[in-house]
């Protein structure tokens, strides 16, 4: 058996389309709007509305962690235009692009970019979405957990740490816990260009020591000090930002 597992597609259809070549089944742990690209300031919704220029400057404020100004900054740009409404029409024209582009079978979940209230509009047959939820594939059963931990960057699915960990707790034993977010470890939750801690969780590292997965796979963060560590019998590998490499990663068994 071999599974295919991407994270934090961002928009990138072209190679979605492609990821699930010569597997049995794809896995998508989420992030697949793409509201700002960080490495190329002329890509996303946000630059798309209001210029390369001002998405500069974002990018210079979040990354420099001046956040509230980042936020009054981003308040004049939006004065006078209806927020929600135009961000949810660019977001279901990237999902309408991106749910045909998943092959069959696909098992989702979300990232914290996400907005899961739309998804059942465009999920096709073939694709699953999972949350707090498991699966079995060919002997190994496999623990779906969507969404972030709240944080300052205020992205449109973060959710309590109380709720997160409600959600880990439902699954139960798996073999793979599969997360948008990584366990809680610093090697894994800093990114190293971002030069920022992301929010990691302690439900989940809890989780793998006390069931011993084979397996912890998950994204978000885009360049991790550590790609890959073992936490006791626990592989936690983070599958790689999907939409700068365009490759996935292999499970195999």
């Amino acid at each position: 058996m071999r599974v295919h597992v991407v994270s934090d597609v961002h928009g990138n259809t072209t190679d979605l389309a492609r990821a699930g070549t010569g597997a049995d089944a794809l896995i998508c742990l989420g992030d697949l709007v793409l509201f700002l690209d960080y490495a190329d300031h002329s890509r996303g919704i946000f630059p798309d509305l209001f210029g390369v220029e001002n998405a500069d400057r974002i990018v210079e404020l979040r990354t420099a962690r001046r956040f509230e100004e980042a936020r009054e900054f981003g308040r004049s740009l939006w004065a006078g235009l209806d927020r929600d409404a135009v961000i949810l029409e660019a977001v279901r024209k990237q999902y309408s692009e991106l749910f045909a582009a998943f092959p069959t079978p696909t098992y989702a979940t979300y990232g914290n970019v996400d907005v899961p209230a739309l998804w059942p509009e465009y999920v096709r047959p073939g694709t699953t979405v999972l949350d707090g939820e498991r699966i079995e594939l060919d002997g190994l059963v496999f623990g779906f957990v969507g969404g972030g931990l709240r944080s300052p960057m205020r992205t449109p699915f973060e959710i309590s740490d109380e709720e997160y960990a409600a959600k880990v707790e439902a699954l139960g034993e798996v073999d793979v816990l599969c997360s948008h977010i990584p366990p809680e470890v610093p090697e894994l939750t800093y990114d190293t260009v971002a030069r920022r801690f992301e929010r990691g969780s302690t439900a989940l590292l809890d989780a793998i020591r006390r069931t011993r997965p084979r397996y912890s796979l998950f994204g978000h963060v885009h360049q991790p000090l550590a790609r890959r560590m073992r936490i006791g019998a626990t592989e936690c590998v983070n599958v790689g930002h999907f939409a700068a490499t365009g490759r996935p990663w292999a499970l195999e068994w």
